[in-house]
């Protein structure tokens, strides 16, 4: 079942590239924005990752916390964070269930992979709720993150 705006966003906890325990629920009070995206390493992945990073002035104005997740090792999430020197949290959800849980999961994925995370944005409001969510089918096309920052904004 999709997520629907105004929904309280499903809670989390997943390990960062520190491999510490990241909640989604310590950040009730401020708008967090949610990526998932399939693989670390790719082509599409990385700019859409370094277009967050190289705009993060934005989403740091509104006190916005970003969270990238994909279904990689920390270890894999560690090593692409240092080689694109991505200046936001990415989270590991290895085991994949938190990518079911936002409706991002792709059944089967290039190459025979299963399990695979879709490319997708959720806004999660103050309260914890979904303000915002777009999920792609093509992982070839990024977020509209012109339409995610006027939401954003409006918070």
């Amino acid at each position: 079942m999709a997520l629907q705006i105004g929904q309280a966003a499903p809670d989390f906890t997943l390990f960062d590239t520190e491999k510490k325990e990241v909640t989604l629920s310590s950040f009730k009070g401020q708008p967090v924005l949610i990526l998932f995206f399939p693989q670390s390493f790719t082509g599409v992945c990385t700019t859409e990752l370094c277009s967050v990073r190289d705009n993060i002035a934005q989403y740091n104005d509104v006190n916005a916390k970003v969270l990238a997740i994909s279904v990689d090792s920390v270890f894999t999430l560690g090593r692409f964070k240092e080689d694109q020197n991505l200046n936001f949290t990415l989270l590991s959800d290895f085991n994949k269930e938190v990518s079911a849980a936002y409706g991002s999961l792709y059944d089967n994925f290039v190459f025979g992979m299963k399990g695979v995370s879709k490319r997708s944005a959720f806004l999660v409001d103050k309260d914890g709720n979904i303000a915002y969510e777009e999920v792609l089918e093509n992982a070839g096309e990024i977020p509209n993150f012109n339409a995610l920052m006027n939401v954003l904004k409006s918070l």
